[in-house]
């Protein structure tokens, strides 16, 4: 009796996976204000998250010149680079408010419910060269969004939050 052939294994070709860039995404009702990305590797702290902010500041001044006037308000998780001592002390020398957001609830967080999800679908399928032409096609999405864009996401909150807590904290589907 003869021994089983065992089928010859198929050798993958290896290609370099994609890596994930960190971008911190500052917008309104108007559109965008800052977004800042961090190297690959590095990580947000709250050393680098308050030069983010002094940077922001500084975008506010040049995009939001009455804003800063009037009150900042940045919504922001309870993660602890936005709960550390610092970034509360930033926050507390200029004056910036913090407009509350639930833990663990993404249904609640603009980005999250309205400017990731079409972001992702237009990356979805490209093929970048490198990090800086990845980066390059975020800022082009982001400066071409339609004015309306920015408005709906933000007036959509009220609402969302209105439903989450009808719903008693639960998850909003769409």
């Amino acid at each position: 009796m003869e021994a089983p052939i065992s089928p010859v294994t198929k050798k993958f070709k290896v290609q370099q996976s994609a890596t994930k860039v960190m971008a911190t995404v500052f917008w309104d009702s108007c559109g965008m204000i800052f977004l800042d990305i961090l190297p690959e590797g590095e990580s947000v702290n709250a050393d680098q998250y308050c030069d983010t902010l002094d940077w922001l500041r500084h975008a506010v001044r040049r995009k939001r010149s009455g804003l800063l006037r009037s009150r900042v308000v940045l919504q922001l998780d309870n993660v602890t680079t936005h709960t550390a001592k610092r970034t509360k002390e930033w926050l507390e020398r200029y004056r910036w408010d913090i407009f509350p957001h639930p833990a663990h609830s993404p249904d609640l967080a603009p980005s999250d419910f309205h400017l990731f999800g079409p972001l992702k679908r237009h990356l979805g399928g490209k093929k970048f060269e490198d990090e800086d032409e990845l980066i390059g096609e975020v800022r082009d999405w982001f400066s071409k969004l339609d004015a309306n864009f920015s408005t709906q996401g933000i007036y959509s909150l009220l609402p969302r939050q209105q439903k989450c807590i009808a719903l008693h904290r639960d998850y909003i589907e769409k």
